[in-house]
């Protein structure tokens, strides 16, 4: 078993633009022309050939590039008992754009019991060796308790799980549930996956809440609390880190804003190791807010963008990474793209080739700023 421990100094956030063999793949079995099992080999194949590509590349945590999903957050959920999957008449709206239509409905009592993504994490966890560790992303339980109230799911939630409170712990002893499978099967860093401080930081949605009558401040506390009832237990030696995102669906985004309005809740509160957060433009902000994140852990910068094949400059990025000291001691800074490259598996708007260049720039500027 690996005894690295996430995050590194140089690092990824976990998805991969997938190959045209999966894609390929996903449609044929989709019409009835190939098995199951026909599509599990394809994607066999192609998450080798990934985890050779990052353990070539020299980074120290290998994934499956989230190859088996359609969606970073819905394939997930989809796999607790008591979820079903549904399609809504219309999808997320980015910036210029319409995403499909996926979401997820709750049939009943929903619970972590033989979720498929143990499977899908014991393929990765056979490359492990002292060198590198095995990941599991998933979306935040916060996320999941989002998408519960996303528009009109709220009201066949609600009549499923009368009581607020009860669903809240279901979903988080889901969860731990989750944890623990994986961590009997050797997982020693799990990665959330988290819009909904992305969408808390969003002048629109403080907005919309406003004039719903509710205050920013208690729903974010109670996200928080959600995150932190899942982890509860998690033992010492799990990694467990958080990546906060603001949309990332073929290069476009969902919402902006600095991370002032949640850093005093999440970076003071929220019990995780390390956060990987999106700077990578003016929509982020500035680094101010990294001043509440607790004594002792990580945070990883993003600022290398997954959005664009355009190379950032090698000097004004770690001219940023200095600014970001004056809040936080460098040794306890890592460097990142700011996001996946393929959050759902449409992918972002650049080339396998542009990828990993990226990929190679966020290392040699770690090596720089950090040494080897």
């Amino acid at each position: 078993m690996a005894t690295l421990r996430s995050p590194f100094r140089y690092d990824f956030v976990g998805s991969f633009l997938r190959p045209q063999a999966i894609k390929t793949a996903r449609v044929e079995f989709k019409a009835g022309e190939i098995t199951r099992e026909q599509l599990t080999a394809v994607e066999n194949e192609q998450i080798t050939l990934l985890i050779e590509k990052q353990k070539h590349a020299g980074y120290h945590a290998i994934t499956d590039g989230e190859f088996r999903r359609s969606y970073w957050h819905l394939d997930f959920m989809w796999g607790f008992a008591g979820i079903d999957e549904i399609e809504l008449d219309h999808g997320y709206y980015f910036q210029g754009e319409e995403t499909t239509h996926g979401s997820i409905r709750v049939s009943g009592k929903i619970s972590g019991e033989n979720h498929p993504f143990v499977e899908h994490y014991k393929f990765v966890k056979q490359f492990e060796d002292e060198n590198y560790i095995a990941r599991q992303t998933m979306p935040a339980p916060a996320q999941l308790l989002a998408e519960l109230y996303r528009e009109d799911n709220g009201k066949n939630t609600d009549a499923v799980y009368p009581n607020h409170e009860q669903l809240l712990q279901d979903i988080a002893a889901a969860y731990r549930t989750v944890i623990r499978d994986l961590y009997n099967a050797g997982c020693r860093s799990i990665q959330f996956d988290d819009c909904t401080w992305g969408m808390f930081c969003d002048p629109n949605y403080q907005a919309f809440i406003a004039q719903a009558g509710v205050k920013l401040e208690d729903q974010a506390n109670e996200y928080l609390r959600l995150n932190n009832l899942a982890l509860e237990g998690r033992p010492a030696d799990l990694a467990l880190t958080t990546h906060v995102c603001r949309g990332n669906y073929h290069s476009t985004w969902a919402s902006r804003g600095g991370y002032a309005p949640i850093a005093p809740i999440l970076f003071a509160h929220e019990n995780v190791d390390a956060f990987y957060l999106e700077f990578d433009d003016e929509r982020s902000g500035n680094f101010e807010p990294l001043q509440y994140v607790a004594e002792g852990k990580k945070v990883v910068l993003g600022l290398i963008t997954t959005k664009s094949p355009r190379l950032e400059d090698k000097a004004a990025v770690i001219a940023r990474i200095h600014e970001a000291e004056k809040y936080i001691p460098l040794d306890r800074l890592c460097l990142s793209p700011q996001c996946g490259f393929a959050s759902c598996e449409i992918g972002n708007k650049l080339t396998d080739l542009e990828q990993w260049n990226k990929l190679k720039l966020v290392k040699e500027i770690a090596e720089e700023v950090w040494g080897k």
